[in-house]
């Protein structure tokens, strides 16, 4: 398997999906009754949650350099521009 970098944005993004999975799954087992509504925050919350982790990991692990200059390690260095 290939390494990559650890992404907290999709893990987070990942639990929010799957909570929200459970909820209609209780909901359609009858553990529970689960307003239609109910979801749409819950995603979008989850979502906009991912989208601001996603951009502090990527502030806090970005490399300080010149900028356009890839590190030599970086996988996306022979990539075009």
């Amino acid at each position: 398997m290939l390494r990559h970098r650890f992404q907290p944005g999709r893990l987070v993004a990942g639990v929010f999906l799957m909570l929200a999975g459970v909820v209609y799954a209780g909901d359609a087992r009858g553990l529970w009754e689960t307003p239609w509504f109910v979801l749409i925050p819950l995603v979008n919350g989850g979502l906009c949650i991912a989208g601001v982790v996603g951009i502090v990991a990527r502030s806090a692990h970005r490399r300080r350099g010149a900028p356009g200059v890839a590190a030599p390690d970086d996988p996306r260095a022979d990539l075009p521009r």
